[in-house]
């Protein structure tokens, strides 16, 4: 199949498959994901992201109708029916069906919804551009929830202003993006937002600073503003679907640039632990 939508034991093409009206998701956004790249059979990072999804399940209460050894397996089985090399694997939990009420019955099993369409990591040597845009979001960054307006406001300013993607910042300090991680290099340091409520711990920037620690790459998770992103030796965004990508303007001004050989380093380290973990041999 060219792409694969799976919901509560159904599985069909994306087009194919319906929702119940009476899901919650549709009312109130209650729900919860994942995302990752599937490549030669395999679902990139698997443990990492099964465990920040039944971390985030716990968090709002909401119970996932399959162990992590079983929703493993259907993802892999679900992964092998697309016929690609790399491939989007999104898959997320909604709190059930129920007519539409704000409170909810405790013990009702969630529903959930996989999709898998292809897809081809973007190539790290082409940068990104970006804007800053104020961080208005509520204080649940660190879950990935299913309320992703804010998310999908900043993108459409991202792309009417004619670039990649938005650098988030609260009176001025950065948070993350609209949907990736951002890490600056200086003097050889990599400086990262801590995992606070304000952003979600990707998975891809901890992969990135634990190769960090392989490289002897030094790591300070602190919060850093954007007067030090736009004097940054280099600017790297972070996200499971594109790994790691470094930036070269920020609101039409030129960042980075000022350690190659460090980002370059980097870089190689962190596809060159998508292909150990995957065995991908074609990537973009």
């Amino acid at each position: 199949m060219e792409s694969i939508a799976y919901y509560d034991g159904k599985i069909g093409s994306p087009d194919e498959l319906t929702v119940p009206f009476n899901d919650r998701s549709h009312f109130f956004g209650d729900g919860i994901y994942e995302a990752s790249i599937g490549a030669n059979g395999k679902v990139f990072a698997i443990e990492d992201h099964l465990d920040r999804f039944f971390t985030s399940a716990a968090l709002f209460d909401i119970h996932i109708p399959l162990s992590k050894d079983d929703l493993n397996k259907l993802l892999h089985e679900l992964l092998a029916k697309v016929d690609n090399q790399s491939s989007f694997v999104y898959w997320q939990v909604t709190r059930g069906v129920a007519p539409r009420e704000h409170t909810y019955d405790d013990k009702a099993p969630g529903k959930l919804w996989v999709m898998i369409r292809p897809e081809s990591l973007r190539d790290p040597k082409v940068p990104m551009k970006l804007i800053t845009l104020e961080d208005r979001r509520f204080g649940y960054g660190n879950i990935k929830t299913l309320n992703l307006m804010p998310a999908v406001k900043y993108s459409q300013e991202a792309r009417h202003a004619g670039v990649d993607e938005a650098v988030l910042h609260r009176n001025g300090v950065v948070t993350e993006c609209a949907h990736s991680n951002v890490h600056i290099l200086k003097d050889g340091i990599l400086y990262t937002h801590p995992n606070d409520e304000y952003i979600l711990r990707g998975i891809a920037k901890t992969r990135l600073i634990q190769i960090c620690y392989h490289e002897s790459v030094p790591v300070i998770e602190r919060a850093f503003t954007v007067d030090e992103l736009m004097a940054a030796d280099e600017v790297i965004v972070t996200s499971s679907g594109d790994l790691l990508i470094f930036a070269d303007e920020v609101d039409g001004v030129p960042v980075g640039g000022k350690d190659p050989d460090t980002l370059g380093r980097l870089r190689r380290a962190v596809y060159r632990d998508f292909i150990d973990y995957t065995g991908a041999t074609q990537l973009f």
